[in-house]
């Protein structure tokens, strides 16, 4: 019997943000049996995590329904949470994570928990052609990062009235697909498209503000932002440019708590 929680992320409230699966292991399980549970719990991210030596340090892996990914953002926050509120075995107000993205750090104050992740890079690119059909309305720019495409638009408007081709998306060899806007009520907005992966639309991508941070501090003139992710559950975070770090902050909530077996 396997320990196993689901934890809404980047929200104050309960069926909003984005929900995330939570297993802790004490040793690893075979990959064929992590990949089956995360397509089983079918949400965008199931994460599992093993303890190492030291106190409050980890090694955290995140899977979605089809594949293991590099980087996660609102599962680790969901994580920390499950640490910090259901297990209690925290020894201070941080935890580390090495991960498939180097090591990574959560610093709990109050009811915000903060991500300290790697900031990316960007690059000035055009869509591919899949890509371009694929979306109704046209962005003003496109910058290629890490793993996904930066769409920036005119204005939230237009984000939130995109309904773009997933047959389409999934033809391009990428992660995925960030559309970004300014706000009306945060610094910008954002949602978050990744067929390819399993996921046609991510409620709130923890993973994208590394690439959305650096791009919007850039261009506003300020390191400290707030965002909205304004997928149909929404969620909201407080973004800072820390060097070549992006801290990204938000709240969680406790939605179900049980066992699992694997056989």
């Amino acid at each position: 019997m396997y320990q196993i929680f689901q934890i809404d992320a980047f929200t104050d409230r309960l069926f909003g943000g984005n929900p995330a699966a939570v297993v802790p292991l004490r040793d690893w399980l075979p990959d064929a049996i992590l990949q089956s549970l995360a397509a089983e719990n079918n949400l965008s991210e199931t994460a599992f995590f093993v303890p190492l030596g030291p106190p409050d340090t980890y090694h955290l892996r995140w899977f979605t329904p089809k594949t293991e990914v590099q980087l996660c953002g609102h599962a680790t926050l969901a994580t920390a949470f499950v640490l910090f509120n259901c297990l209690k075995t925290n020894h201070s107000e941080q935890l580390s994570f090495q991960s498939k993205s180097g090591w990574l750090h959560v610093h709990r104050e109050g009811d915000w928990l903060t991500l300290d992740f790697p900031a990316d890079t960007l690059q000035a690119t055009e869509l591919p052609g899949p890509a371009r059909q694929a979306f109704s309305i046209a962005p003003r720019e496109v910058w290629l990062g890490r793993e996904d495409y930066l769409l920036v638009f005119a204005s939230e408007e237009e984000v939130l009235a995109l309904a773009p081709d997933m047959r389409a998306l999934r033809q391009v060899a990428a992660r995925g697909f960030i559309a970004t806007a300014p706000g009306r009520a945060s610094d910008f907005v954002s949602r978050c498209f990744f067929p390819a992966f399993g996921i046609d639309e991510d409620p709130v991508t923890g993973s994208a503000h590394t690439t959305l941070t650096p791009y919007w501090a850039r261009v506003l003139g300020q390191n400290s932002l707030s965002a909205i992710q304004c997928s149909e559950r929404k969620g909201a975070l407080r973004c800072t440019l820390q060097g070549e770090r992006v801290l990204i902050s938000g709240q969680a909530v406790l939605y179900l708590e049980g066992h699992f077996r694997t056989s």
